[in-house]
């Protein structure tokens, strides 16, 4: 539903009211859970809000993708090994998905990172490796 509402803020022509977002559905959803979504979206940062007189008027901070990448963010928060669950989820990505991370990161298509990682993102990243990395980010 968070997506759905966020979508509809990506659409609106500006900053909109929660009665406009509610329209949006056409009664598949009650007006209070509408507010509920916004409020929560406010909170997880991915939408804002403007006082408009008694009410607010809201608007997308963030697209699909952005509300994505914050539940990410989320999750490596809450874990205690960061690195650990870096590497596992690097160690899952398709070669295609590795190359989207290289470019994105600048790094050389072997994934040396000034020789702090041995192997690179090919699949074969061990733990130890990978915690390096991430601490020496961090």
């Amino acid at each position: 539903m968070e997506a759905q509402v966020l979508a509809a803020l990506s659409d609106a022509p500006g900053p909109v009211t929660a009665a406009w977002v509610h329209g949006r559905f056409g009664g598949d959803l009650a007006y209070t859970t509408v507010m509920t979504i916004l409020t929560r979206l406010h909170a997880k940062r991915a939408v804002t809000r403007e006082r408009a007189g008694r009410s607010f008027q809201w608007r997308a901070a963030s697209d699909e993708a952005g509300l994505a990448a914050l539940r990410m963010r989320r999750v490596l928060d809450a874990e205690a090994d960061r690195g650990a669950v870096l590497a596992r989820f690097v160690t899952t990505l398709s070669p295609d998905d590795e190359r989207v991370l290289r470019d994105l990161l600048g790094l050389p298509e072997d994934g040396d990172m000034d020789g702090d990682m041995d192997s690179g993102m090919d699949g074969g990243m061990d733990s130890d490796t990978a915690g390096g990395a991430a601490g020496a980010e961090g």
